[in-house]
């Protein structure tokens, strides 16, 4: 039963990632605003909906009476296991599925500029969210400036992305929709109410989706007995970051590389920054060994990849083998 639920999620997600992909590019087309814009600020919020919820519910667990050490595993590992998930396995995974067309030795051409720009941002939000890691509980006013500040870093990440998208219009990196909107094949005009329904019906599918995915692996972990840590650090990101993996191969093996980059680089900013503040606010967010091991491989893999954009290396999907290697070293040892 637990694999039949598997699949439907998957087909479920895969069809709310089509519609919501196709949505997602006539309304930067319509808005006159760069595929960076539209990649890492609409994309990556809007499908970071599902693993945004783990941590909320967690935390609910704890406020609820259930047992805190409960609580503090799943929270603070599902907050660290998103980011860890997207800078190891996605860009991997991402790599694994272009291969077949451009060869492991074939370009990837996003625009340089944002890539770096959000491996920057993520970079620096994300370590701060490590360091808090080590600031004792009962400090509260610590604790409640970093969470601030992590709020912060956000917010000034989108104006400065908002305000580079004119300057990448220009340049010829305005996001263009590649194919007719769907809701327009049934009759509906190509006009922005359509392409909010769209875009709406293909959140909920994916929302819908990752949740239904997330309660097919819990039911499995439960059968095979793994702990409540491991689960939110390697089996629910797995599923609540589908959304991402799905879109951005969606766009890759399209040639919309800076829209399959931007999807990941940016969901990375937003739960290296928004997600570890309600952490460090609202959880006991203390280190363990697995999660100081996830920490250290995510910054690994997330500076590793900032090192190639920064040297202005062409990018290659073999370069993303690295990238795997750590997810892949990070199982192995938990497991």
């Amino acid at each position: 039963m637990n694999i039949l639920s598997l699949v439907a999620a998957l087909i479920i997600i895969l069809a709310g990632a089509e519609a919501f992909t196709n949505a997602l590019e006539h309304l930067g087309d319509r808005l006159g605003i760069s595929e960076g814009v539209t990649g890492s600020i609409f994309a990556a919020v809007g499908t970071a909906l599902p693993e945004t919820m783990v941590p909320i519910v967690a935390v609910f667990a704890v406020t609820s009476g259930q047992p805190a050490h409960l609580g503090e595993e799943v929270g603070v590992g599902a907050i660290l296991g998103a980011p860890m998930m997207l800078s190891t396995l996605t860009l991997f995974v991402m790599a694994l599925f272009v291969s077949p067309q451009r060869g492991w030795r074939g370009a990837l051409n996003p625009e340089p500029t944002g890539l770096r720009r959000d491996l920057g941002w993520f970079l620096v939000a994300f370590g701060l969210s490590a360091i808090a890691l080590f600031v004792p509980h009962h400090i509260t006013l610590v604790r409640i400036g970093i969470g601030l500040v992590l709020v912060t870093l956000y917010f000034l990440y989108v104006m400065v992305t908002l305000r580079a998208s004119a300057a990448l219009v220009a340049d010829g990196h305005g996001t263009e929709a590649g194919h007719a909107l769907y809701l327009g094949r049934i009759g509906l005009p190509t006009q922005m109410p359509a392409i909010l329904i769209q875009l709406a019906i293909g959140l909920g599918m994916i929302v819908f989706g990752a949740s239904l995915f997330v309660d097919g692996i819990e039911g499995l972990s439960h059968w095979l007995g793994i702990s409540a840590l491991i689960l939110s650090l390697l089996l629910v990101p797995v599923a609540t970051e589908l959304p991402e993996k799905i879109n951005s191969i969606l766009w890759i093996r399209r040639r919309k590389d800076t829209l399959a980059f931007a999807n990941i680089t940016g969901a990375l900013v937003f739960q290296g920054s928004l997600l570890p503040a309600i952490g460090v606010l609202l959880t006991p967010w203390s280190p363990s060994p697995p999660v100081l091991l996830g920490a250290g491989l995510t910054l690994l893999a997330g500076g590793y990849t900032y090192l190639l954009v920064r040297r202005g290396v062409t990018l290659r999907p073999y370069h993303f083998l690295f990238n795997g290697a750590c997810y892949g070293a990070y199982f192995f040892a938990l497991t």
